[in-house]
């Protein structure tokens, strides 16, 4: 019975090779996962900070609008597994799941391992056979798949998926060689650039407070060229070595195409809920309770102790003034610093930073119903590596899962 059925390669063993691999050998086929690192899902297990942000608990249209490059692409796939397919799979197998705010969804233990064992459960359960071995090349002959090449040796396969990520956070095993295999086959490539990664700024005084996490700011993106605001969100940011990152300012970093330094700046509302016409009451009754003071000691219960200095510094009010002595304009400029403390972005970090990768296989290369290369027959991509990304909160894991499943469903067909 062995020999009739379709054996299949399936390159990488992160979320997409891991769902393509498990579906494929569930629905009869004769499945071989190979893995580069000594372990599968490893970049999997540290997404959502260990948690494993797997899904988003929305419906088609939400998703579809989350998707900023090349959405239509994924209608088939992500209606042949929705999030609620996703949510459903990893319930029945033994997964509890909770739902956060954003709808995103977590397992209910916080652990990604479960995630990871899960798939790796589905694939044993199905028979997949994982090997620990790096894939160097695939063979083609007359237009089709024959097999690949593991160890100097041809291993020959019906069908293969690839699955191999993009090129962030190549120590878990996604270092771009996808895109060498499907560009030695003439496989056009977009050019893989970082996105849902931390930016760069030109100015040093974020240095200064590095480590230091917001909340319940608003974050918005404001376009130098197109002269608009062109993102605007609500979250937690943080201070770095180097500039910005933390949730809103990684969501922030997709919309930021093309990227050229000094297009962009990021303005950081530190009094959201407040206009400017209430924050300047509440402003006027802190100079009263505090009159006697110097300007650079009346903040403590506007702004976290750490900024006070540089929030000092950027209103170019004397520190040592006495609130008393402030005058009007001077209360304007500090309006406006509460509500529009601005950066200049530089450029984004190293993709080797970035949660994701933009750009990869284009998708006019393949069949957005079957996800099969049209160059190609019985070659496959799923997951990350294809030029389609999305904002933060689950889209981009369930892309990986929506792609793999619909892969998995041709290849055994």
């Amino acid at each position: 019975m062995s020999f009739d059925r379709t054996k299949v390669c399936v390159i990488g063993g992160g979320a997409a090779g891991l769902m393509c691999a498990g579906k494929a050998a569930e629905l009869g086929c004769d499945v071989t996962l190979y893995e580069k690192k000594s372990a599968v899902g490893r970049k999997l297990a540290i997404t959502g900070k260990g948690r494993c942000n797997v899904t988003n608990n929305c419906d088609r249209n939400t998703f579809i609008e989350n998707v900023p490059t090349n959405p239509r692409f994924l209608y088939a796939a992500y209606s042949n597994f929705t999030s609620e397919d996703t949510m459903a799979f990893f319930e029945n197998m033994g997964v509890e799941l909770k739902t956060e705010r954003g709808n995103r969804v977590f397992p209910v233990s916080d652990r990604s391992f479960d995630i990871v064992d899960a798939l790796r459960d589905f694939c044993k359960k199905n028979g997949v056979k994982i090997v620990y071995e790096a894939v160097d090349d695939l063979v083609v002959e007359d237009g089709c798949i024959k097999g690949v090449i593991v160890a100097g040796k041809t291993v020959l396969y019906d069908k293969v998926a690839v699955c191999t990520g993009g090129k962030s956070y190549p120590q878990t095993g996604s270092d771009g060689d996808g895109f060498l295999f499907a560009e030695r086959l003439g496989i056009n490539i977009i050019e893989p650039k970082p996105s849902l990664v931390p930016l760069e700024t030109e100015e040093i005084w974020p240095r200064s407070l590095m480590g230091l996490s917001l909340k319940n700011v608003r974050v918005s993106v404001f376009d130098k060229i197109k002269q608009k605001e062109i993102y605007s969100d609500f979250g937690e940011m943080l201070f770095t070595h180097f500039g910005l990152s933390g949730p809103t300012i990684l969501s922030a970093s997709c919309h930021m195409k093309p990227m050229q330094k000094g297009r962009y700046s990021v303005r950081i509302d530190l009094k959201p809920a407040l206009d400017e016409k209430t924050l300047d009451s509440r402003l006027l009754g802190d100079f009263e309770k505090y009159k006697n003071k110097n300007y650079g000691n009346s903040l403590g219960e506007l702004l976290p102790q750490k900024l006070i200095p540089v929030f000092v510094d950027l209103t170019k009010i004397p520190e040592d003034k006495k609130v008393n002595n402030i005058t009007r304009a001077e209360r304007q400029t500090i309006l406006k610093t509460l509500k529009c403390l601005e950066c200049t972005v530089r450029g984004f970090r190293p993709i080797e930073e970035a949660i994701i990768t933009s750009g990869g296989v284009d998708v006019k290369e393949i069949d957005p119903k079957t996800m099969m290369c049209k160059k190609i027959e019985n070659l496959y991509f799923a997951g990350e590596l294809i030029d389609v990304d999305a904002y933060t909160g689950g889209f981009n894991l369930q892309i990986a899962f929506s792609t793999a499943n619909l892969a998995a469903i041709d290849i055994a067909r």
